[in-house]
């Protein structure tokens, strides 16, 4: 039996354990995939070192992050892969020998994901909503796809500039900072919410419906509900839209791998995500 889990707030909704368990049967093991959601069991965010160095004890296999511990997981970690030292966020970690080395797939999980559900896409100028951990891995992403110039713009503005800081090395000139007020989409071909706005837990828009027009695509990495209130919003107005769930597999495939050592067939998975609805 291989142990591993999720650990984020407000994550009862989740599919992962379903995505992982399911992927392991069809390959002959048994994986337990639970979920340690910090508002279930109720702990504060500052626990989050001693639960990790917990799963470290307990012969865990690994374990994936999300909201909103994503870079908060980092300082307790012994190493990152390069994918999550590139991002600054991690939403995978490998447990080896008592070794915690943490990971990202959600950034190859969203590029590809783009890539096949938004063929032709202008990356000539991206609104990005959002610069948290999951932002992180978009905005390297959209980078990596081509995105001319990156608006980013976050409700912590602060949060926001270290992003376009860090983005810098490898987009000089391309990222600028939003100020969070502005949502004027007059030159924006594309938008992406990378915020947890439109969760079944946090619902609602993370943008006035007025600022989307039909010339302009939308993706939200937000995948239950799939259906958003800001990708409902955009098909009224003509946006081609991309849902979470495509990120969602993809990451999912390769932390699977990270996590059991095993090979994952992303095609079955996808149909799992289907099958479960």
């Amino acid at each position: 039996m291989i142990r591993s889990g999720l650990i984020g707030r407000s994550i009862q909704a989740s599919r992962s354990p379903w995505l992982h368990e399911q992927e392991a049967r069809a390959q002959g093991f048994e994986l337990d995939y639970a979920l340690y959601d910090f508002d279930a069991l109720d702990l504060a965010d500052a626990d989050l070192g001693a639960f990790v160095d917990d799963l470290r004890k307990e012969e865990t296999a690994g374990f994936n992050v999300t909201y909103p511990f994503k870079q908060a997981v980092i300082e307790h970690l012994d190493a990152l892969a390069p994918s999550a030292a590139a991002v600054g966020a991690v939403n995978t970690v490998a447990i080896r020998d008592g070794r915690m080395t943490g990971h990202n797939t959600d950034m190859t999980g969203f590029r590809s994901s783009v890539a096949d559900g938004l063929p032709g896409a202008d990356f000539d100028c991206v609104l990005q909503l959002g610069a948290g951990g999951a932002g992180a891995a978009v905005a390297a992403a959209l980078i990596d796809l081509g995105t001319r110039r990156l608006e980013i713009c976050d409700v912590d503005p602060a949060r926001a500039e270290a992003l376009a800081q860090r983005l810098q090395a490898r987009a000089a000139g391309r990222v600028v900072v939003r100020d969070p007020g502005d949502h004027s989409t007059a030159d924006v071909t594309g938008i992406v919410n990378a915020t947890p706005v439109g969760m079944l837990a946090n619902p609602g828009i993370p943008i006035d419906p007025r600022h989307l027009s039909a010339a302009i695509w939308v993706a939200d990495i937000v995948y239950f509900p799939r259906d958003t209130a800001l990708l409902t919003a955009a098909r009224e107005r003509g946006c081609r839209t991309l849902d979470g769930s495509g990120m969602v597999v993809r990451q999912a495939a390769e932390a699977f791998q990270i996590i059991t050592g095993a090979p994952s067939c992303l095609e079955r998975m996808l149909a799992n995500l289907d099958d479960e609805r």
